[in-house]
């Protein structure tokens, strides 16, 4: 059910307290699921799997996949299955802070703590000798990079080879997100519309508190690109944006590239995909597919392995 009206809902009843969401044992919300990276992290991160490479490992590219809001490594699973058997880069998939746990995890979590996750990864890579690291997001992890590199994350470690955002979130489809902070203690959460599957790997309740901090985190990212970002030297951004993208508007985009700029003065890149989805990278348990989906998931796949390779 659409923000907009769960708050309209809310404002014509005058609840007096939230009621608590009706999870079930198959949601991720549950705690009785768990994301897979939290049982067998060497699968899944780059530091966990090869701590100690060798020279040659060392050089190799490492591209560090970051999912969105409410969701889990799931959504890069597919670029994984793509890339395997290819010996040219590492991929690690990163679980968000307060994710992938139970749904009291997720309501207890900041976006500072979504974003620790991110900072972890790479720290233990560049600890561990690392020299070619690249960031690639979906949705709310690009907010988080982007915050990352405004506040001068970057100044004390290596600097990012290429910073790659598919479908980052700036201003968000439905602009009723800005009234959580005015009717959200009173909502509770907000329940979402999506597939038996789905409820396995994102959560089905989104907790007012999670909302307000996703709010805030886009406030700042916002007035970081009004003062303007200015990227790490000899690192790229490149932006693939859904042009119907019914959760991150595409203006998203367009404040990027106004707000983002290279070291020296260049503009960054932004691509406008053909597709009415959100993170298109991610066709799995969606209802239907068409085979210009299935194209724009392997040409993004394709575009991402060569910028990083070359």
């Amino acid at each position: 059910m659409k923000l907009f009206l769960r708050l309209s809902a809310l404002f014509l009843s005058v609840w007096a307290c939230a009621p608590e969401p009706s999870i079930t044992k198959e949601m991720l919300d549950s705690g009785t699921l768990f994301d897979p990276s939290l049982y067998n992290p060497a699968n899944y991160l780059v530091s966990k799997a090869l701590p100690t490479p060798t020279p040659e490992q060392a050089k190799k590219p490492v591209i560090i996949a970051c999912h969105g809001y409410s969701a889990t490594t799931f959504e890069w699973d597919e670029f994984r299955s793509w890339s395997a058997g290819r010996t040219d880069f590492l991929l690690s998939q990163v679980l968000l802070g307060g994710h992938g746990r139970s749904y009291n995890d997720f309501k207890a979590s900041s976006w500072h703590d979504w974003q620790e996750a991110i900072m972890t990864e790479y720290s233990q890579l560049e600890k561990a000798g690392y020299q070619n690291i690249s960031l690639l997001t979906s949705s709310t992890s690009g907010a988080l990079v982007l915050e990352l590199i405004a506040s001068g994350y970057f100044v004390n470690h290596i600097k990012p080879r290429h910073v790659l955002l598919v479908d980052p979130i700036v201003i968000p489809s439905d602009k009723s997100l800005s009234l959580i902070g005015l009717f959200g203690p009173m909502l509770g959460y907000i329940e979402t519309k999506q597939s038996i599957e789905e409820d396995k790997v994102y959560y089905h309740f989104r907790p007012q508190e999670t909302l307000q901090q996703l709010q805030n985190l886009l406030t700042t990212v916002r007035k970081d690109l009004e003062k303007g970002i200015t990227l790490p030297i000899g690192c790229d951004l490149k932006v693939y944006k859904s042009k119907k993208d019914p959760a991150a508007d595409p203006v998203s985009a367009v404040l990027i590239y106004q707000g983002t700029q290279t070291a020296d003065g260049k503009p960054v890149s932004v691509e406008l995909i053909n597709s009415d989805l959100h993170v298109y990278t991610r066709l799995k348990h969606r209802e239907s597919i068409t085979a210009q989906d299935q194209l724009n998931q392997t040409s993004t796949f394709s575009d991402i392995r060569q910028r990083v390779t070359h």
